[in-house]
């Protein structure tokens, strides 16, 4: 059985979590490898609709081991509450893991985050306040914690102390609130208590899942264009959610993932700040945000819409080998009778397909053709052939723009109405 990568192969938000709650009805393993409670997989299925932050997207299919690898950030506390809400649906997280090497997201990284956007000011980058950036800063620092260290509550407490002695002059430097190292380890210690022997060397899970040819499943979060190495920085996330951050985040050997998924929108989203070549404004947005429930899924912040951008999945493509792609919300466009598709960018009077570093992409000017639309509703369709042959048309768009096949379309949010 193949190992799978699904990788965002826009600016994140493209429907990740659909594709891994479909993909996962027939997996063994899913591991989400990467990022913290920052970002949001919507997945909608016979359970109803769920907003996952941290728990993967395949918790929906008992049978699946579910593991937050090595590679994530994990704030305890905000866990143990999206398990209860999933338990209070009738969803058992049973089967739920946490690495215990993956680093614990602690309160003072949450406040050291909302200082640092603050503190910004105009310059902020849009993070979500969730403390993610903190989190992965401590951990390339060698200040971090992780999960392991709570199974000695001595030592963590002692732990807890000796960093807030830093973290606390920060906060009080700025003006804010001190934090308590009693109540802190309190917080951090009850929720492991929680999780119990749910925290543990997932290491031993995978090689045992791969010795026996398990179908496994790698989710990534947000996407390509906020990636730390390869996105528009400084407005990215801290880790790496390409198919190669998959391999070190998950603990798989890269030579073993062989099949990877590129997802991507019929059209362009994005949250937070930084370029974004292809943004609508005024009403023109709002109708296609509206039409789409454009809103975060972590923050609930109007998402920034635009036309498809062939560039940044192509982007995509190209560090991630994208053995196929799935193109999500096609019934989105149903009401638009001529649809623009921004297939290069004109830069300094040149045309170009290659995405430039961050200060030449805010002076790019999209350059755009124009699609037929179908004007004729797909939300139902149960065969690719049957699309409108403009709904056709623009998928071989994408195909020859993105330079990968696409074996998978969504027309609606629901796991099932998907064309494979």
């Amino acid at each position: 059985m193949p190992v799978t990568a699904i990788v965002g192969a826009q600016w994140g938000d493209e429907g990740k979590g659909k594709i891994t709650d479909l993909l996962a009805q027939e997996a063994d393993v899913v591991i989400r490898y990467q990022g913290g409670n920052n970002a949001g997989h919507t997945v909608v299925n016979q359970h109803g609709t769920f907003k996952l932050h941290l728990v993967p997207s395949g918790i929906f299919n008992p049978k699946a081991l579910c593991i937050l690898g090595p590679g994530t950030v994990v704030d305890l506390t905000a866990l143990t509450h999206e398990m209860a809400t999933l338990e209070d649906a009738g969803i058992t997280t049973a089967s739920l893991r946490v690495s215990d090497r993956a680093h614990l997201l602690m309160p003072w990284h949450v406040a050291l985050d909302r200082l640092d956007e603050r503190e910004r000011g105009r310059q902020k980058l849009g993070t979500t306040g969730m403390g993610v950036g903190p989190a992965y800063a401590d951990k390339v620092a060698r200040h971090g914690i992780q999960a392991y260290e709570i199974r000695d509550e001595r030592r963590f407490r002692a732990r807890v102390a000796h960093e807030l002695e830093t973290k606390n002059a920060i906060l009080e430097r700025f003006g804010d609130e001190p934090l308590d190292a009693k109540a802190v380890a309190d917080e951090v210690l009850s929720a492991a208590a929680t999780l119990g022997e749910r925290i543990v060397d997932t290491l031993a899970l995978v090689e045992h899942a791969l010795a026996r040819d398990a179908a496994i499943l790698l989710e990534g979060q947000l996407g390509a264009m906020r990636d730390l190495d390869w996105g528009i920085y400084p407005y990215v996330t801290s880790s790496n959610p390409l198919a190669g951050g998959a391999s070190v985040g998950a603990g798989i050997p890269p030579r073993l993932i062989t099949r990877v998924i590129g997802v991507v929108k019929a059209y362009s989203t994005a949250v937070g700040e930084g370029p974004f070549p292809t943004e609508l404004h005024g009403r023109e947005a709002d109708e296609l945000r509206e039409r789409a429930g454009e809103y975060g899924a972590t923050t609930g912040r109007p998402r920034r819409v635009g036309w498809f951008d062939a560039v940044a999945p192509r982007h995509a493509h190209r560090l991630n080998a994208f053995t196929e792609i799935a193109v999500t919300k096609l019934d989105v466009l149903d009401v638009y009778e001529r649809i623009p598709f921004c297939a290069q960018y004109e830069l300094d009077g040149r045309r170009t397909c290659d995405m430039p570093p961050t200060a030449a992409l805010e002076r790019v000017r999209p350059c755009y053709e124009t699609l037929a639309g179908w004007l004729e509703p797909i939300t139902g369709m149960h065969d690719r052939a049957g699309l409108p042959k403009e709904a056709r048309a623009y998928l071989t768009r994408i195909e020859q723009t993105v330079g990968a096949p696409i074996g998978m379309v969504g027309v609606g949010p629901e796991r099932t109405a998907t064309l494979l």
